[in-house]
């Protein structure tokens, strides 16, 4: 059986929420490890894809798409759910938020674990700037703190979406990296977000997810790094 979606995957990386999102709608999908170590998300079968060169990928009966705020719209779009539909009221609430993790929350992760990337290879640089970004990130997590605490249906309600999906990633990689600062954000401040993360990590999907990438019997409440049955997560 040809499944309709492939998956260009590296275990827990941005494809884990991709992945998350798949299992919670039930689609079946081909798993298609991109290896990380081997820099093949650098190959010409890879860049044809996604010209950035990043992970994920999603391919799709429509064309392959990157990035993964607009692969959680799309899937949201296409089969419903995860997601407050367009003429939902609080569709705008939703989509300011996902908008807000992906461009400015992971954005500056991105920044936080890899600083050579943005400003070169002085260690002291990347020293700067971490320091300034876990300023900028502690304030971040106070706001989504706030409104995973303010009852809305679509951060932190009773059915999950694809906000809740993307956020527990994002924590759990929080409390993991940098390896040498592990721990710098004290989760224990924000019970809201640990509920999030406990009410994800008993998800079916979450499991499912867990176990394809190795990712232990807690990825969300007690994160730890990845023993994955192929590939790399770095």
């Amino acid at each position: 059986m040809t499944h309709r979606y492939r998956l260009h995957y590296a275990p827990d990386n941005a494809s884990l929420i991709i992945r998350l999102a798949l299992e919670e709608l039930h689609l079946p999908y081909t798993a298609v490890l991109v290896d990380r170590k081997a820099q093949a998300q650098r190959s010409a079968p890879y860049l044809a894809l996604n010209p950035h060169g990043r992970i994920p990928v999603l391919e799709t009966p429509d064309g392959a798409i990157f990035e993964t705020g607009a692969i959680l719209l799309w899937l949201a779009d296409r089969h419903g759910g995860l997601c407050p539909a367009p003429d939902h009221p609080d569709r705008g609430d939703a989509l300011k938020w996902l908008f807000f993790l992906s461009n400015t929350l992971h954005a500056e992760l991105r920044m936080l674990f890899y600083p050579e990337i943005y400003i070169g290879p002085d260690p002291a640089h990347h020293a700067a700037l971490r320091d300034g970004l876990r300023v900028s990130l502690a304030a971040h997590l106070a706001r989504l703190e706030a409104v995973a605490g303010a009852g809305h249906a679509w951060l932190n309600g009773d059915t999950p979406t694809m906000l809740d999906l993307y956020l527990a990633a994002c924590l759990r990689w929080i409390a993991l990296y940098p390896r040498d600062r592990a721990g710098w954000w004290d989760r224990d401040a924000a019970p809201h977000l640990a509920r999030l993360c406990a009410r994800i990590e008993a998800r079916p999907a979450t499991r499912a997810c867990a176990m394809a990438e190795g990712l232990g019997e807690h990825p969300f409440t007690l994160p730890d790094y990845p023993i994955p049955p192929e590939g790399s997560a770095t």
